[in-house]
């Protein structure tokens, strides 16, 4: 038997239950052909995995690749631990800029700056240039004067749309916006050149590989919301094309992305895109996911519907990012017409919002394993664990915030919700599955990291949140694998190292469900491989030409 590549002297877990061990892999046209094969085989190229652990490729089921790949770009600013840092970062990139070129940073913590940076002093610093900067979450921004001006909000030209906040002081805007507010400025900065974000996605896809991924879903493209450009999923085939996509990537279109069809009078999809594209369309590189919308905020903002008021804040109970009347009716289009529905609700009176949205659209149009999902869910009530299991809905918590911003949203709920923050192993218990996912870059978004969260659930000081919510190693690895797999409808191509599946797979240092739960975030990742071909750690695997 000859084959394309040949795998051995390896540490293989399948995650297949009929054949969870082996030594070794032989790899096909892109596709797994055997493990432990019994007939003598050679191979087009031979890697010694000198008995490295062998596990299937990683997926991540929330990300954001494309703000991910453009914030590399940006002044990071997820280190900071003061507004004077802030600034002074603010200051010496403006520096390096024309005087009229805007200043872009990500990934500011107000909850670790002591607040949010205020216009004034953006404006002084950055010498009357234009400041965007933007908060972990996504949902908050800080602007200087210029851009509130030129969008139209000092003047009160501007109208605040629903779902959106502009923070005022006694002298006016502060520069900080939030939620559907910081529209106002993002329409003056999109559509992005289909370049740049082909160069933004080529950016991530690189530290993917090295991470182990093999597979990410792409949270929101095209207009609104975190979309980038109405041509946004050109750059990824663009990417593809020119082979700087080292993943592969299921994309979410937001909800504003799709509208009204004009079909025939008998045709049941009356709200998608044109030409009727709908969730599934595509091949294993490139493939459109399901609909993505937004109903609420986030706990670290303060902004998500609560049921009960935040404990640290005079924030109330948060609020929709639309009327839920609205949303309510987008979410039932767009199950009638064949999609997929992703609906992002963090607080608890957001995932009632959704459930009962499900619920409404399987009544008047069943579709038994349309996997509808919550992403998410970051308070759940036992009664909406219960609800999910009944209708079928996945959630797609990220258990890396637990870690990241796992104080302050412990702050933010109160000690008597704590028990009810990203869970795991009670919708397990309710026999629901759980997708690993990171939300990257509002959260390390690298896998084992993710893994290390489900296991320890310790916030980045050590306190331990939720207790009875952990889960051992074996579990959190099927998370990144088999249940990212399977949540996107493609569990019959990917997610365990099966005859037949497509060969993405990963060289890890040690065995992760056998180390100590405090090792598994570091440890290294040898080399990935997508379809059988290496797309990092090339040189430690396999021989020089």
């Amino acid at each position: 038997m000859h084959v394309d590549l040949l795998v051995h002297n390896a540490d293989i877990i399948t995650l297949d239950p009929a054949r969870p061990r082996a030594r070794t892999l032989a790899v096909h046209h892109g596709r797994v052909l055997a493990l432990d094969p019994e007939q003598p085989v050679t191979a087009a190229t031979t890697v010694d995995a000198q008995g490295a652990t062998v596990t299937p490729g990683f997926g991540d089921a929330h990300n954001h690749m494309a703000w991910f790949g453009l914030a590399l770009d940006e002044i990071d600013l997820g280190a900071a631990t003061s507004l004077d840092e802030v600034y002074e970062l603010v200051a010496a990139r403006a520096e390096t800029l024309e005087n009229d070129a805007m200043v872009v940073g990500s990934g500011y913590d107000d909850t670790r700056l002591g607040g949010h940076p205020h216009r004034r002093i953006l404006d002084r610093v950055a010498g009357g240039r234009p400041v965007w900067l933007k908060h972990r979450s996504g949902h908050v921004c800080a602007v200087s004067s210029a851009l509130l001006s030129r969008a139209g909000i000092l003047d009160g030209r501007a109208a605040v749309p629903e779902g959106g906040v502009v923070v005022q002081d006694q002298d006016g805007p502060t520069g900080v916006l939030e939620e559907q507010a910081q529209n106002l400025v993002v329409d003056l900065v999109v559509p992005y050149p289909v370049r740049t974000l082909h160069d933004a996605v080529a950016r991530a896809s690189r530290v993917f590989a090295a991470e182990g991924l093999t597979h990410v879903t792409e949270a929101g493209i095209g207009h609104g919301w975190l979309g980038k450009s109405a041509l946004e999923l050109s750059a990824y085939q663009r990417a593809r094309e020119e082979g700087e996509l080292a993943v592969r990537v299921q994309l979410m279109p937001t909800a504003s992305a799709l509208h009204d069809l004009r079909g025939h009078a008998e045709d049941d999809m009356r709200f998608g895109l044109d030409l009727g594209i709908r969730t599934g369309f595509g091949d294993d590189r490139v493939r459109i996911g399901p609909m993505k919308i937004w109903l609420d905020g986030s706990l670290v903002a303060h902004t998500a519907a609560v049921t009960e008021p935040f404990c640290d804040c005079g924030h109330g109970s948060g609020y929709f990012q639309d009327d839920p009347a609205t949303m309510r009716q987008r979410l039932l289009d767009a199950h009638e017409g064949g999609w997929r529905v992703a609906a992002h609700a963090i607080g608890d009176r957001a995932v009632d919002l959704a459930l009962d949205a499900f619920e409404e659209a399987q009544k008047r149009r069943p579709r038994p394993d349309v996997r509808h999902r919550i992403e998410h869910a970051g308070i759940t009530r036992p009664d909406q664990v219960a609800r999910m299991a009944t209708l079928g809905v996945t959630p797609v918590p990220q258990h890396r915030f637990l870690h990241d911003i796992g104080d302050t949203m412990v702050a933010a709920v109160g000690a008597g919700r704590v028990d009810q923050l990203y869970r795991h192993a009670r919708f397990l218990a309710a026999g629901l599955r759980v997708p690993g996912s990171s939300d990257r870059p509002v959260a390390d978004g690298r896998p084992l990291a993710g893994m290390q969260s489900m296991v320890e659930r310790l916030s980045d000081t050590g306190s331990l949140i939720g207790p009875d919510e952990r889960v051992d190693a074996e579990t959190a690895l099927r998370s990144y694998t088999v249940d990212a797999a399977w949540v996107a409808g493609e569990e019959h191509q990917r997610g365990t190292l099966t005859p037949g599946k497509l060969a993405d797979f990963v060289l890890l240092g040690d065995d992760i469900t056998a180390v100590d739960s405090s090792r598994i975030s570091s440890t290294q990742v040898v080399a990935t491989f997508l379809g059988g071909h290496c797309t990092h750690g090339q040189e430690a695997v396999l021989p020089a030409p």
